[in-house]
């Protein structure tokens, strides 16, 4: 069995290439889901383990639609992952959020429209998991103050919608949804903020403006190529306000979302079937034994 790890970081592999962090070691995890993104790095950050997984595998292998997302989180919970801090590129649908800039938003919209393994609960076993706040309000913060601290160009609030990709938006629909009232838009935190909830993790997201989308009238359209170009000159922050949370995060705290999953199942326990749980252990053990 793998160490025990709290802290968990979801997003490109140049995360986990901060010049302190040492004592790596590399972890393969199987999970009732399939394997995970990639191969999860443990490494020491600040005085703590961090686990790292790349959201779309070693060389950017896997489309937002096909992320193993229940892999991913699964297996971070099976290490005793509680806090993880998921790194997003996306496209602004407001003047001030501008490229280089940097947003942690607290509110969600799930346009995605592929089945993406939206949850954990199944057939069998029904939970009703609240996400009215979808990112953990606590966590948010520190983000939040540790990327102002370093220096980064952020902003606190917005809501996020998630669409399906890997194609970028028509003019139309992003002119839609600014009139929707989202502020910026990207493809990968559903299902997985919600699927972090599910298992009790903490969850926050900092979302790295690469473009405004397309709805701009005097700015070029996104590319592959500003979206990477950003990236990279944000990589820098980006390294510098991950360290700082951890250095910050109080990794015995104990938040709303720790506790989620409190009267969620409406299922009979007499009437779940032992297989699932036995699968959902990791997840469900503390309410429910087998």
């Amino acid at each position: 069995m793998a160490e025990t790890v709290s802290i968990g970081v979801i997003g490109g592999s140049g995360l986990y290439d901060i010049p302190e962090i040492s004592d790596k070691i590399s972890v393969s995890i199987d999970t009732p889901y399939g394997k995970p993104s990639a191969d999860i790095v443990i490494g020491t950050l600040r005085g703590k383990r961090v686990a790292f997984i790349p959201r779309h595998g070693l060389g950017h292998v896997y489309t937002p639609t096909t992320v193993p997302y229940r892999a991913n989180i699964f297996a971070l919970k099976t290490l005793g992952v509680r806090f993880i801090i998921g790194v997003n590129a996306c496209g602004s649908l407001r003047e001030e959020y501008a490229p280089g800039h940097i947003v942690i938003p607290d509110q969600l919209y799930d346009h995605t429209k592929s089945e993406r393994g939206r949850t954990f609960f199944e057939t069998g076993l029904v939970g009703h998991v609240s996400v009215a706040q979808p990112f953990c309000p606590e966590l948010s913060e520190q983000v939040y103050q540790a990327t102002a601290a370093v220096g980064g160009n952020v902003h606190r609030g917005g809501n996020f919608i998630i669409i399906e990709g890997p194609r970028f938006s028509t003019k139309g629909e992003s002119l839609i949804f600014r009139q929707w009232g989202c502020s910026i838009i990207g493809m990968t935190t559903c299902p997985e903020a919600f699927l972090a909830r599910e298992a009790e993790i903490a969850y926050a997201t900092m979302a790295h403006v690469t473009d405004y989308d397309v709805w701009h009238e005097t700015e070029a359209p996104v590319t592959v190529e500003t979206v990477i170009q950003t990236m990279h000159h944000n990589l820098q922050i980006a390294q510098q306000a991950i360290a700082k949370a951890i250095e910050t995060l109080d990794e015995n705290a104990v938040y709303a979302c720790h506790n989620a999953l409190e009267n969620a199942v409406m299922t009979n326990k007499s009437l779940i079937p032992s297989d699932v749980l036995d699968r959902l252990q990791p997840i469900i053990g503390r309410y429910f034994s087998n």
